[in-house]
């Protein structure tokens, strides 16, 4: 009977339960544990099983590039971060809200560490989201055009519950990779959260664009529903023991 048990769970795709299966029966003969409390524990443990994969594939998925996290941020070396701020925002009501999150500061101050802790608290909150360096994520966009596969890309893009896009910097750009950007960012506005990093204050997104009337529309669209984030404070890369990691 278990071997009959065992072939139909993995028929049916119960791998949460295929693996509990021996050690739960085992204990309800010796416990004479009740019927619906056995069957009880093997569904507990498939639900768990399939909300810990959905978790690993979320992270995997995400292409998160480090290990930080909010408890891991050395606020003690970085006066310019508001660690109350920061905290409140780890209750995700942002991402609810479909608001943006736009961190600006020079380099080496942190706002990567921190927009990584915030994309890693929503994926293991059941979020969907994606880590990309801009310069990556423009020319992913470019090389979609080639084989017209922009549609299905920006789609994609677009229905991430959370876009982090890294490094917003002086980067070189195509005409083609800025309409697609604008075009994915009119796509996200007020409909799902976007978390941007970058050293450019919002006035130097016009030597970055090139283009007047678009980069007006898209700051209008992104500090409409956007928590803006500056940081003025020193460079976490100082040569310090433990904290050489934090530097972005």
């Amino acid at each position: 009977m278990k071997e009959k048990l065992h072939q139909l769970m993995e028929m049916l795709r119960l791998k949460g339960m295929a693996k509990s299966l021996d050690s739960v029966l085992l204990k309800a003969e010796k416990e004479g544990t009740s019927t619906r409390e056995t069957l009880y524990t093997l569904l507990f443990e498939e639900q768990r099983y399939r909300e810990e994969t959905s978790l690993k594939n979320r992270l995997q998925n995400a292409k998160i590039p480090w290990d930080w996290t909010v408890h891991t941020f050395p606020f003690d070396l970085q006066p310019g971060v508001n660690k109350t701020q920061i905290m409140d925002l780890c209750g995700l009501s942002f991402v609810q809200r479909a608001d943006n999150l736009i961190f600006i500061g020079d380099t080496g101050v942190g706002k990567t560490g921190l927009a990584i802790s915030l994309l890693r608290q929503a994926i293991l909150s059941g979020y969907r989201g994606r880590f990309y360096n801009a310069q990556d994520l423009l020319d992913e966009l470019y090389a979609s055009l080639a084989d017209r596969a922009t549609p299905k890309l920006l789609k994609t893009l677009a229905g991430y519950d959370i876009l982090l896009i890294d490094e917003l910097g002086y980067l070189s750009l195509k005409p083609e990779q800025v309409n697609a950007f604008f075009k994915l960012m009119g796509e996200r506005y007020g409909r799902k959260s976007t978390i941007i990093t970058t050293n450019l204050d919002y006035s130097d997104w016009y030597d970055l664009f090139k283009k007047k009337p678009l980069v007006d529309a898209l700051l209008d669209r992104l500090k409409h529903y956007c928590t803006t984030i500056r940081i003025n404070g020193p460079s976490l890369r100082a040569p310090k023991k433990n904290h050489g990691d934090s530097a972005h």
